[in-house]
């Protein structure tokens, strides 16, 4: 199951990525996650990890896939069944850039997961996009 959320933002896509990428102050622009720790040090990439708690659902530890600064990387976390993978993707556009972010679940519970977090997984990445054009947004204004 693959869910995808874009949003155009009129700022410039390093603003996006710096956002995106200090995922610690993510509970301080976005409702969807009450809590998020880097387990590791250094800067960001392939291989950080991350422990996220998020409203209904449960704790769970993202590591770092696929980066490349500052237009797109992934991270994944695995549960019995169903393995998520969790992408942002930022492309410039006239006007600012157009960021893309995504989830996609594989696994044979995967379908389960689906029926039952899907609703909840798109609203989660409704308010996340909508959220992240404010906080850049207000940031860029400055």
């Amino acid at each position: 199951m693959r869910f995808e959320q874009s949003i155009s933002i009129a700022a410039a896509p390093q603003l996006p990525w710096d956002v995106l990428t200090d995922a610690e102050h993510s509970p301080e622009w976005t409702s969807t996650m009450t809590s998020v720790k880097r387990l590791d040090n250094g800067p960001f990439g392939i291989g950080s990890e991350v422990r996220i708690e998020q409203p209904r659902l449960p704790t769970a530890t993202w590591t770092v896939t696929e980066c490349d600064p500052p237009t797109y990387f992934a991270w994944e976390s695995t549960r019995p069944g169903v393995r998520s993978v969790a992408g942002h993707r930022i492309e410039p556009s006239g006007e600012g850039c157009v960021v893309t972010l995504s989830i996609e679940q594989a696994g044979p519970l995967a379908p389960l997961a689906g029926l039952l977090y899907g609703r909840l997984i798109r609203r989660y990445l409704e308010t996340e996009a909508t959220s992240l054009k404010a906080r850049c947004q207000s940031h860029a204004r400055r």
